[in-house]
């Protein structure tokens, strides 16, 4: 039996973090190199622009493509910003897709805390970001 069907593996909110951290990473590693890098930062800390199919899997492949798309600047804290920033509004959007489709209880309290969070920080990063920008002209 794999662990991810072992009963007891949704239990913990720290493992499933963790594994969505590192599904996330290594599909966006793995993207990256092959993904043209061309989205202007300002404009690429915008919701997913894909086409992909509005699924979970859609939705993050969407979030990988956008993340993959930004050019690195060399200011740690500006690409940081840009790339959290993408990468809390796919948080949003799956989270969303489980209040639309979800059916459990316990996961659609997550999905509003997630989104409540979510749209916090993503506020904080727009705002940091939009301060940087005029900063830097």
């Amino acid at each position: 039996m794999s662990e991810y069907t072992q009963p007891g593996f949704a239990g913990s909110a720290a493992r499933r973090g963790l594994s969505i951290a590192v599904l996330a990473l290594s599909g966006f590693a793995m993207a990256m190199p092959a993904m043209a890098q061309t989205t202007d930062h300002a404009a690429g800390h915008t919701a997913t622009t894909t086409n992909a199919p509005m699924d979970m899997h859609g939705s993050m492949t969407g979030m990988q493509h956008d993340m993959a798309a930004v050019k690195a600047s060399g200011d740690t804290d500006y690409d940081f910003a840009v790339m959290m920033r993408i990468h809390h509004q796919g948080a949003v959007d799956m989270a969303q897709m489980e209040l639309d489709k979800g059916k459990d209880p316990k996961l659609q309290a997550m999905a509003k805390e997630i989104i409540e969070a979510q749209k916090k920080e993503i506020t904080q990063f727009d705002e940091w970001i939009a301060d940087y920008e005029k900063r830097k002209k």
